[in-house]
């Protein structure tokens, strides 16, 4: 993609001073809950998406802060990895969630947190069972249990 249009884009843009632009790039660094929670705070965000074999260079060199990428795989363009980038950071921007706790002790809030083991009913499916300790109520050994079996 040419620099031209891109740079009209921003230049019609009223950027404040809390914003981050950033590009999708391959060789970007690597988008994560972390980054998703620094980019919650700014005021406004900005992304920059190519589409095939990407943008002019200049673009990261001169317009944008940063570059990110979702993972280490090819895409044929950049809107599916600003579709992933909006949907972390927006669940994060206070109001966004029903439950403001939805999102505090979930995978990934604390780096190489992974999830706990998630069950619903029946109790029993094809002999297969819900584990004893989340059917007795006790909150506290629940939170436990999850604690434990949570992936590192």
């Amino acid at each position: 993609m040419k620099i031209e249009p891109i740079a009209a884009a921003l230049e019609s843009l009223s950027i404040k001073g809390n914003t981050r632009k950033i590009l999708t790039s391959a060789k970007g660094e690597v988008f994560t809950q972390k980054k998703a929670r620094e980019y919650a705070e700014l005021g406004d965000l900005v992304i920059i998406c190519g589409h095939y074999e990407g943008v002019d260079e200049r673009v990261a060199e001169h317009l944008v802060d940063e570059e990110v990428r979702i993972g280490d795989y090819v895409l044929t363009g950049g809107e599916p990895a600003v579709a992933v980038i909006v949907d972390a950071v927006t669940r994060l921007i206070p109001g966004v969630l029903g439950n403001e706790e939805s999102n505090v002790d979930e995978s990934h809030a604390e780096e190489g947190q992974l999830g706990f083991p998630q069950y619903t009913r029946p109790e029993v499916f094809q002999d297969w069972s819900v584990p004893e300790i989340l059917l007795k109520g006790n909150h506290k050994e629940i939170n436990e249990w999850r604690k434990r079996k949570k992936k590192s």
